[in-house]
């Protein structure tokens, strides 16, 4: 049932070989038309704001540092204004299983949403490389007359200009994302100085400038096809209740032009074939689910501005599954989906937990090792004990530590001046001195506060050590 519409038209010869390679072989160049509708309205808002996201994201700081950043050379990565270090490494773990057991599930549930909306492939392809395109060699027809005409001026100035607007915004996206890594101070910096002094990392821009450009101007849709390893997989995470972008092949089938003289025998489908044109892909949606579709919705558009047009109920291709299509029922958000969602909403729950009660100023603070308590004069006794505390913060602060619920006395033995340094890890040694009567047991629980800059940033439990009773 659910390959109804394949069987009718007879064409399943597009399995055999990818939408962008011909029989014989060569890479199809696709002339991709403009959709105009809601879904294209929207993805055009949703790119304004993902440019003005990446773009500016490397300028926010907050105090005194970039609001994000990912600088792997130093080991040092700060996501919404909270520092991590490699000593975090498990929350990266966490986040990691976090993300793959979230794409699985999304995808699951929602089909390939991710890629028409959010990847970055198809914001900067589709939203900014294509429309610059459509604005310098004019619509799909006039680029590909562009493409089989001789070099002449005209030819020469429109594919030249292109390619130059394509470099320029190549190297713009490369020096942002090194701005992502190293700061943009830093990378202010490094354009100020004389080149010679950064040669690495001007070859490093140029590389990078020269594969964005390589995959806009030249490579493309082989991105989503053919190298992304996403989907590739899709085909196993998804099943016949996945939501997707479908061709309503009970309502569209058979295809066929429409006469007004006489009485339709065909689907709504009159094979005009705007789906094929807009996909940037070069799929026909109408062909059933293909690992090459990327959800965009151009088809969707396209589609339904046909439907308006002939006066027929929109939504001949839209976003269902095939088992919604085929037995002709509405969406209906099922006992899974409603499990899956909550899981998702679980997961980024726990990331954005652990991001967010990361502390700047962490430590660990253990008595050492092999050594027995002292005993003091005045009926006195000591404990030796080891902090490393790591100030991931900018700045130099004075450090204290203090007991939380007993009166005694903390002396620092290992540091000229309690000073916790800036961007490391420090090491302190202390005594912790007891008076007798407070000491009830062998082993006897006490909390230590951690005091940075006159502020309590971490309670420490540990153990105190005292002679039989």
């Amino acid at each position: 049932m659910n390959d109804l519409h394949i069987y009718e038209s007879g064409n399943e010869a597009f399995r055999d070989r990818m939408s962008g390679v011909s029989e014989d072989g060569k890479r199809n160049w696709f002339y991709v038309s403009r959709a105009k509708g809601k879904f294209t309205k929207y993805r055009d808002l949703l790119n304004y704001f993902y440019f003005a996201l990446f773009f500016t994201l490397p300028l926010i700081r907050y105090n005194g540092r970039p609001f994000f950043m990912l600088n792997f050379p130093k080991g040092e990565f700060i996501l919404f204004g909270k520092i991590f270090w490699p000593q975090d490494f498990f929350i990266f773990a966490v986040g990691m299983i976090t993300l793959i057991v979230f794409i699985v599930l999304f995808t699951a549930i929602y089909g390939r949403l991710f890629c028409g909306w959010v990847c970055p492939q198809t914001v900067f392809m589709e939203g900014l490389f294509r429309k610059v395109e459509w604005w310098i060699e004019g619509s799909p027809t006039q680029q590909k007359k562009l493409d089989q005409s001789v070099w002449n001026a005209n030819k020469i100035r429109k594919r030249g200009t292109k390619h130059l607007v394509f470099l320029l915004l190549s190297f713009l996206i490369a020096n942002t994302f090194l701005a992502y890594i190293l700061g943009s101070d830093e990378l202010l910096k490094i354009i100020r100085e004389p080149i010679t002094e950064h040669v690495s990392l001007l070859t490093g821009i140029l590389v990078f400038t020269g594969i964005f450009y390589g995959v806009f101007a030249f490579v493309r849709e082989i991105v989503c096809t053919t190298i992304c390893p996403y989907g590739r997989l899709q085909s196993v995470m998804l099943d016949k209740n996945s939501m997707q972008v479908s061709y309503d092949f009970v309502r569209g089938e058979p295809r066929g032009r429409i006469n007004k003289k006489e009485e339709s025998v065909t689907g709504d489908c009159i094979d005009c074939k705007k789906c094929v044109i807009v996909c940037p892909t070069g799929i026909d949606i109408r062909d059933g689910v293909q690992m090459e579709c990327v959800g965009c919705t151009a088809c969707i558009d396209a589609c339904d501005e046909v439907m308006d047009k002939i006066e027929r109920p929109l939504g001949l291709i839209r976003y269902a599954s095939e088992n919604q299509i085929a037995d002709k029922v509405p969406f209906k958000f099922t006992t899974r989906m409603k499990g899956y969602s909550g899981i998702l909403v679980l997961l980024m729950g726990v990331m954005s937990f652990l991001i967010f009660s990361s502390r700047s100023i962490d430590g660990q603070v253990s008595r050492i090792k092999g050594q027995l308590y002292q005993e003091l004069p005045d009926e006195k006794i000591s404990n030796l004990y080891d902090a490393k505390i790591i100030n991931k913060t900018n700045k130099n602060l004075p450090l204290q530590f203090k007991l939380t619920d007993l009166s005694g006395e903390i002396k620092i033995v290992s540091a000229h001046e309690s000073l916790l340094k800036k961007e490391s890890l420090n090491e302190f040694t202390f005594f912790v001195i007891l008076d007798n009567k407070d000491v009830k047991e062998r082993s006897n629980k006490i909390g230590i506060d951690v005091i940075a800059d006159g502020k309590v940033v971490q309670t420490i439990k540990t153990t105190f050590l005292g002679p039989f009773k």
